[in-house]
């Protein structure tokens, strides 16, 4: 009779770490995902910063407010 209650305790255990279990491995893939979407968005954003540079390069380049010649002039 101990002995099934010595089991029955057991299982009961048990059954609370894997519940706990299966809570924190939820809990960690939610980080997971959300790490990816910034991650992913990171990606974007350096990409964009890449090509910046080549589109202002092919526009008109950098002018200097001293180069430009007043009105009155």
């Amino acid at each position: 009779m101990d002995t099934l209650q010595n089991i029955e305790t057991r299982l009961v255990d048990l059954e609370i770490k894997a519940s706990f279990t299966e809570d924190l491995v939820e809990q960690l893939n939610q980080i997971i995902v959300r790490q990816q979407q910034q991650l992913d968005a990171l990606t974007r954003e350096l990409l964009a910063l890449r090509e910046r540079p080549a589109a202002e390069a092919s526009g008109p380049g950098f002018r200097s407010l001293r180069d430009e010649l007043p009105p009155h002039y």
